[in-house]
């Protein structure tokens, strides 16, 4: 096995032996020595840049995507992919292809000790009506392959292999992009640069701009094991098992018979040593057993950090995924968080560059997604500090929740495993209309909407699939409204808000209509005949009343869009 670099560490690993190799095209910019305009360059061609070149497509915006390498990511890497993401990758079509191939799961099981039952149980899908579970377990790089094949339906997308970014000039006009690749070297221009280059983010370092945060003093081994292994298909995670005492384990089953597997190794390491396979192949043979035969996929060290830029936006550059921000593995919340970012920043993007929306609508994007990160990071930190106690308090603690949680249901939430990905909620965003009405917590202003099996023209499908690009006007109405002609013509606005109408089931045809067969859109929403929400392009709330008002739906589009707030 060669020595490599990974996205988490030193790192070595036999990787796929199918792994695509993507030629070097020599772009038309070096054939006639012109400098082209493009609205959008993309830095990085991960599962980041990747998702925010679909997206912009699919809001009309052509983008360049200039990825270094010749292929996908090497190595697992992010594996875990949550509800929220999938949903998200729905919309650009990748997502039932993920939950096709990766493995489900919803549970998760914490250990202790020699005990061979867990301390507890818990399952992370409460509402089981959903089109996706709660996560599935799948390898970055077939994210990232499933995103490459789908760009043959997105022709404004120009990818190009083997082309790194080695400059950046800006000006309040635009960014000039200085491109190396084996054919030598040239310029492109954009209205935007959207840094998606990772962690070690050439872009942040031209500016030279920093991270700020916390890097934790402790190492961990991550193997991504090939074997055939009868163990159930769900998180598992000890506390001071006898195969790594004093220390933690997780194990999670991937695609093709490939598990993951991380060990707590502690701060004083020797990590030449703990690279070496012997010492590796000893540490996973005490975890699965020594019947098993395995092989290796990816190796890597790393150390935790929880870290941000202090901002994400800087002037026509703007950064997403762990380019602007990074957490610990554990909690799944890093690939998780970044196309969140995609999700939220696209549509903003796009209404600027058509002239629609301000240039300030990309401050949201700082504010709200830095609001993520923390929210992230907190969790994370909280997590780290848990698993990794630094003091002696800190220590007894953590060991009298252990012992306490078999047997008594209050200590279970001190026990932090890694609190999972969940979509954030964006209750101080500036873009959201409050509440002047009676409506309960859920779905509330800066929500991601929850989904719901409906019926649709006699067929069976999912709320999420009925909100589109575009901002969406849901009337809950009963079994004999519809949509007027005022909300008809917020179609034809500049900004346009779709119109949907969702009735009750009373076994008559839709026409057209959501039909909340199961009722739990109305549960989920609060709903009652009247009720009008209006849904961001993102799918989160941004304003909802018991009746609709043109003139506060207007009010309500103006803030939301960055023209008042």
């Amino acid at each position: 096995m060669s020595a490599k670099y990974g996205e988490l560490g030193q790192a070595r690993g036999a990787g796929r032996s199918l792994q695509a190799v993507y030629p070097f095209v020599e772009p038309p910019d070096l054939q006639t020595g012109e400098t082209r305009h493009c609205p959008v360059v993309i830095a990085g061609g991960g599962p980041i840049g990747l998702a925010t070149a679909i997206d912009l497509d699919r809001h009309g915006i052509p983008s360049i995507v200039l990825e270094k390498h010749d292929s996908v990511s090497d190595g697992s890497r992010a594996i875990c992919w949550s509800k929220r993401t999938l949903e998200i990758l729905d919309r650009l079509g990748t997502g039932q292809r993920m939950l096709n191939k990766g493995v489900t799961w919803n549970v998760g099981k914490v250990y202790h000790g020699d005990r061979p039952d867990p301390i507890y149980t818990f399952d992370l899908l409460a509402d089981k009506a959903q089109k996706f579970p709660a996560f599935i377990n799948l390898q970055q790089y077939y994210a990232e392959e499933y995103l490459i094949e789908s760009l043959a339906g997105h022709p404004a997308v120009d990818l190009r292999w083997h082309s790194e970014v080695v400059a950046v000039e800006t000006s309040p006009e635009r960014v000039t992009v200085t491109v190396t690749t084996p054919a030598g070297d040239y310029q492109l221009t954009c209205d935007y640069l959207i840094a998606a280059d990772g962690h070690r983010s050439p872009v942040r370092h031209m500016l030279d701009l920093d991270f700020e945060g916390r890097v934790f003093e402790d190492n961990f081994l991550i193997a991504d094991v090939k074997m055939k292994a009868d163990f159930p298909a769900e998180r598992r995670f000890w506390f001071d098992p006898v195969f790594n005492p004093g220390k933690t384990a997780l194990l999670h089953k991937q695609a093709d018979d490939v598990w993951r597997i991380d060990f707590q190794l502690g701060w004083d390491i020797d990590r030449e040593a703990e690279l070496d396979q012997k010492t590796v192949d000893a540490r996973v043979r005490a975890l699965i057993g020594g019947d098993i035969e395995f092989d290796y996929e990816w190796i890597s060290l790393y150390t935790f950090q929880c870290r941000r830029m202090k901002n994400f936006v800087h002037g026509r550059i703007i950064f997403a995924g762990d380019s602007a921000h990074l957490v610990s593995p554990f909690g799944a919340r890093g690939a998780n968080g970044g196309l969140q970012d995609v999700d939220n920043l696209v549509w903003k993007l796009a209404l600027v560059l058509e002239g629609k929306a301000p240039p300030d609508l990309l401050d949201s994007y700082d504010q709200e997604r830095v609001y993520g990160a923390d929210e992230n990071i907190l969790n994370s930190s909280r997590s780290t500090d848990f698993m990794t106690p630094k003091s002696d308090i800190s220590t007894a603690f953590r060991d009298a929740a252990l012992e306490l949680a078999k047997d008594f249901a209050f200590a279970r939430m001190f026990v932090n495993s890694g609190r999972l990905s969940v979509p954030c909620t964006l209750d101080q965003s500036v873009l959201n209309e409050p509440d002047t009405e009676d409506f309960s917590a859920k779905q509330r202003p800066g929500s991601p909407c929850l989904d719901a099996p409906i019926m649709l023209n006699g067929s069976e499908s999912w709320f999420l699939n009925q909100l589109g690009d575009c901002f969406t006007g849901v009337l809950f109405s009963d079994a004999t409204g519809s949509i007027t002609d005022e909300m008809r013509a917020l179609e034809d606005w500049d900004i346009p808000v779709r119109a949907v109408i969702v009735k009750p089931d009373n076994g008559s045809p839709s026409g057209g209509a959501i039909i909340d067969s199961q009722a739990y859109l109305h549960s989920h929403y609060d709903a009652r005949p009247g009720t009008y929400y209006l849904i961001r392009p993102d799918q989160h709330v941004a304003a909802r009343w018991r009746a609709f008002d043109r003139t506060k739906v207007e009010r309500a589009l103006s803030r939301a869009t960055g023209h008042s707030t």
